[in-house]
């Protein structure tokens, strides 16, 4: 692994009951080593400002997601048999040849059906990015940052072109699997194209400001790995005003139970599972693996355990906001904002991961915990590196397997977009894949010979749009 040292330390299906835990601690992690190195939102969900009543009438108003597939009880049962029987009989199988279709994707699928999903979700990409010049406001700071934003976006549409016909018409996703019963509750499946085996499963919340996440930003990152025979479920979540923390934080929940719960009828495997969240995302999920384990220890039940996640990847998070309100607010996400994204000043400190795990009342939590590797790079601007840092060393003095690796020169957005449109050898991607296939020596050999990704866009426009992010 080429690094860097330093010395930094079914749609109507109801959750089903919890699932045997079944992980084991994983070898490929040194506690005290630091390396350097959002479809349906046509429905009405990051600390709270004294937000308008409309807030309030917006989340009475929610309308339930639409049935994304029924179950046929047409047939007649025949005579003599049990009308009871039979339809059990019947509502099982029509389940599994459910199931079983969505395995093999179907090549007849009209082409129409695909432009209209394409459609509406360029509707709601465009829908988010006005609702956050909404609430950023348009003074002069906004006006520059988001022609810098447009700027940015043309530099890389190259790029974004190419995922977004892969995400629209790739047969390997399966987009829109309804995981729960509120808005925005959506999940999408990337599969390998090899099926043989089960195959190791990342569950991946993604980033967005708590404003305009939407699972379709985890596209490149789900080819990437669907391409090493890892299945990606990116994790769609009720954004703000739509909701606040603490609905983003039940939703990611309630996909990650989904995920434990659901992925083997995928070809996923129920013991290889990995949670990974970015940005914004990488501290919902981690709010929400915190929560369970604090639950946990209570002595709580749920649908899913702690002990299902293999290992916790947070890229180019923020963990303690105590720290971080100050600095948001001079980089444009103003404090009144965030305080209504997190449900108010006095809530800082109950959604800081940080801060949650230092509470004596939470230690016994620590020792239920996965091993954490929080990945960032030396130059984001956007949330600084030392949060990793910090968070790493709370974990470790409490006993947890953690880790920060450090990317030195590499921004907020370089981690996650640039350079895996760079192509070639990604720095990032091959030690997540590392510490994914660590225990399997076959898919490590394949690994080792894997062709390397081709450019998505050249590097000239990569380096102006580096250069005028307004991340």
């Amino acid at each position: 692994m080429h690094s860097y040292i330093l010395p930094v330390s079914n749609p109507n299906t109801p959750p089903s009951a919890p699932a045997t835990s079944s992980s084991s601690s994983s070898p490929m992690i040194k506690s005290a080593t630091m390396l350097i190195r959002s479809e349906d939102d046509l429905g009405a969900a990051a600390t709270r400002i004294f937000m308008p009543p409309s807030l309030e009438e917006d989340k009475k108003n929610e309308k339930r997601p639409l049935i994304s597939r029924t179950l046929s009880y047409t047939d007649a049962p025949l005579a003599g048999v049990n009308s009871n029987a039979y339809h059990q009989k019947r509502r099982r199988r029509v389940s599994s040849d459910n199931s079983l279709l969505t395995l093999c994707p179907d090549p007849r699928q009209p082409f129409g059906k695909d432009v209209g999903r394409a459609a509406a979700d360029t509707y709601l990409i465009t829908r988010l990015s006005f609702k956050l010049l909404g609430y950023l406001g348009v003074g002069y700071r906004w006006i520059t940052r988001f022609l810098a934003l447009g700027c940015y976006s043309f530099l890389l549409f190259p790029g974004f072109l190419q995922v977004g016909y892969y995400y629209f018409f790739s047969k390997q996703i399966r987009r829109g699997i309804v995981y729960g019963d509120q808005p925005r509750n959506r999940l999408d499946l990337y599969l390998p194209r090899n099926i043989e085996g089960p195959k190791p499963v990342v569950a991946f919340v993604t980033g967005g400001a708590w404003i305009i996440g939407y699972k379709a930003w985890g596209s490149l990152l789900g080819q990437q790995l669907s391409e090493r025979d890892v299945i990606v479920a990116c994790i769609d979540y009720r954004n703000f005003p739509q909701g606040t923390i603490s609905d983003m934080v039940k939703d990611a929940s309630q996909g990650i139970s989904f995920v434990c719960n659901h992925i083997a009828e995928y070809g996923g495997d129920p013991n290889r599972i990995y949670l990974m969240g970015q940005s914004a995302g990488a501290h919902i999920a981690a709010c929400a693996l915190l929560d369970q384990a604090i639950k946990e220890a209570g002595g709580e039940k749920s649908t899913w355990s702690v002990s299902q996640i293999k290992a916790y990847f947070g890229l180019s998070g923020g963990y303690n906001f105590l720290n971080l309100i100050n600095h948001f607010h001079s980089r444009g996400l103003y404090r009144s904002i965030f305080l209504g994204i997190m449900e108010g000043e006095e809530s800082l400190r109950r959604h800081s991961p940080e801060l949650m795990m230092q509470d004596p009342n939470n230690r016994g939590a620590a020792s239920l915990l996965p091993p954490i590797i929080l990945f960032h790079g030396t130059a984001d601007y956007s949330i600084p590196s030392d949060s990793s840092k910090s968070f790493a060393e709370t974990l470790r003095s409490l006993g947890v397997q953690a880790e920060s690796v450090l990317y030195e020169g590499k921004t907020h957005t370089d981690l996650f977009l640039q350079d895996p449109m760079r192509g070639g050898k990604d720095d990032m991607f091959e030690d997540v894949i590392a510490i994914i296939h660590a225990g399997d020596s076959e898919a490590r050999a394949r690994d080792a010979t894997a062709p390397p990704r081709r450019r998505l866009v050249p590097e000239f426009m990569l380096k102006l749009a580096r250069s005028v992010s307004p991340f």
